[in-house]
């Protein structure tokens, strides 16, 4: 296909799809299903980045069905693995359940059967409320039910030479010593405790040791229990260095996407699956994680987890899908501030995808609808919504009476001549708790002439004095004139001041409904900066 031909939507995931396809039509596989696969975390609460891998795969799911190939995504929920440490705000009391299968663990909320289930189901939830279909699979009901059987059975035929190969991609000599499996031991339930020393080919049975094991930094002791595992129950799971390699080859899986922070396993199941379980693995995209103001990665562990059900409290599923879906490369920093843009981002290329704003590129326009289109899972509105701007009625909604919000936000709203219609009502209501809980949104800083200065300068001392909506209107005109910038100009400079865009309301009314105290604050930032 020429480079400048549009494949699907023009997005990366319409690129992914295609690469796929002819990927697998190279490899003579079939293609009545493609399967994508993503990984659920049950070990935290889920964050964000959590949900990503999920909507990725869905979302290259969705381009392959736009290419007119069937496919289905499937959510993996590792709820085998152990719990490694205590993740930040929950009780202490969890420290005794260390090592031990996240579904074996009791649910410290007390709501669900165990501590993976009420993990896995907030991230189900999300998913669900953004509209995203997976067929969900559970890591113990998959162990136990022997879908993986044929795969551990082979791998642990081949464990020394898989240990050479770890070694020599990782560094890494632990799998030369020990097999690339952990048993659950059936004395202190532990899991990586354990050390699998032998494996019996006939009966299908692992012996185990439960001989201790440095997790994290820290040693956890064994009890010395010795015993079996059967590897067509969830007596114990592969290691992770095999275990992906076993699932792409028992479920048939041709796309995974992976973070950087495993690009080693990656590397190693890769290998794996072709060399030990002859299946070519799976095309893989490689993403960057998401970091906290701080630049810290955002991590269950260490407590600065942003959820997707904080982010459905201040936007809406189709702004997260838009994060999600924007880019797949490239480091991100991730706060409540970049909801906002997400909210005004989408109303801009709901434009664009209605024709209302004009991209001479065919290329970058077609992409940009495309980016619509996917984060409205290919069910777009017929038509437009009201775009209000975020920022607009989150500072209306600090200038409101308390008890009487929404009805102050919506008859201004309605004064500047917009029509409040019920998706309008659920933006409003998104950025009423923003207002609420976190106050203004964040504006960006704005070079000012010094023409632009001493306008504004002018403007707030009228603002000060004046005692009608009508006379600051007068105002802006004014300090505009007597400054020698064109009042058009001047008009667009307050807009991107006040709401971060070259236009909205009547600037005269919407101060006045503002408060005085509250617009001279911002025209003051805005000189200051």
């Amino acid at each position: 296909m020429s480079s400048r031909e549009i494949i699907g939507h023009g997005t990366w995931l319409d690129k992914v799809a295609y690469e796929l396809v002819q990927r697998e039509k190279r490899l003579g596989r079939s293609l009545k299903l493609i399967r994508t696969e993503s990984g659920l975390g049950a070990s935290g609460i889920p964050h964000v980045g959590s949900m990503a891998d999920a909507v990725r795969a869905y979302g290259v799911t969705l381009a392959l069905r736009e290419l007119g190939y069937r496919s289905e995504s499937i959510a993996f929920t590792d709820d085998m693995d152990g719990l490694r440490k205590v993740p930040a705000g929950m009780p202490k009391w969890l420290e005794e359940y260390l090592l031990k299968p996240v579904s074996s663990i009791p649910d410290p909320y007390g709501c669900h059967n165990s501590f993976s289930e009420h993990m896995s189901g907030m991230l189900k939830d999300a998913l669900e409320e953004a509209g995203i279909k997976c067929k969900y699979m559970s890591g113990r009901e998959t162990y136990a039910s022997g879908i993986l059987a044929d795969q551990i059975h082979v791998i642990l035929l081949n464990a020394q030479k898989i240990g050479e190969a770890i070694e020599e991609i990782t560094g890494q000599d632990k799998f030369k010593k020990v097999l690339p499996y952990f048993a659950v031991c059936k004395q202190c339930g532990r899991i990586y405790t354990t050390q699998a020393y032998e494996y019996d080919p006939k009966r299908r049975i692992v012996k185990y040791r439960c001989g201790g094991a440095e997790v994290g930094g820290r040693y956890f002791s064994g009890c010395g229990y010795e015993g079996e595992a059967d590897i067509t129950r969830d007596d114990g799971k592969l290691a992770w260095k095999t275990e992906f390699a076993a699932r792409w080859a028992a479920l048939d899986i041709r796309f995974e996407a992976y973070g950087k922070d495993i690009a080693d396993s990656v590397k190693v199941n890769d290998w794996v699956a072709k060399n030990i379980l002859g299946f070519e693995p799976p095309l893989h995209v490689r993403y960057e994680m998401f970091l906290d103001a701080s630049g810290r990665k955002i991590s269950k562990s260490i407590g600065n987890v942003f959820t997707p059900q904080l982010w459905y409290r201040y936007g809406t599923p189709e702004s997260l899908l838009l994060l999600l879906f924007k880019r797949v490369t490239g480091t991100r920093i991730l706060t409540l501030q970049t909801i906002p843009k997400l909210m005004d981002e989408l109303d801009y290329l709901e434009d664009i995808y209605f024709g209302r704003i004009n991209i001479p590129s065919k290329f970058e326009r077609e992409k940009l609808k495309g980016l619509y289109f996917y984060s409205h899972l290919l069910n777009p509105p017929k038509k437009p919504s009201p775009h209000i701007p975020y920022s607009l009625i989150v500072e209306l909604a600090m200038a409101a009476p308390e008890d009487k919000r929404f009805e102050f936000v919506v008859s201004r709203l309605r004064k500047y001549g917009y029509e409040v219609d019920e998706r309008a009502k659920r933006k409003i209501k998104l950025a009423i708790n923003y207002a609420v809980d976190l106050g203004s949104v964040e504006r960006e800083a704005i070079e000012l002439t010094e023409e632009e200065k001493k306008a504004i300068t002018y403007l707030i001392e009228k603002i000060k004095s004046s005692k009608e909506a009508e006379e600051i209107q007068g105002s802006i005109f004014d300090a505009a004139r007597k400054n020698g910038i064109p009042p058009r100009d001047f008009f667009k400079t307050l807009y991107k001041i006040f709401l971060g865009r070259d236009r909205g309301p009547r600037l005269g009314p919407y101060i006045w409904d503002l408060g005085k105290e509250r617009a001279i604050q911002i025209l003051e930032q805005a000189v200051r900066r």
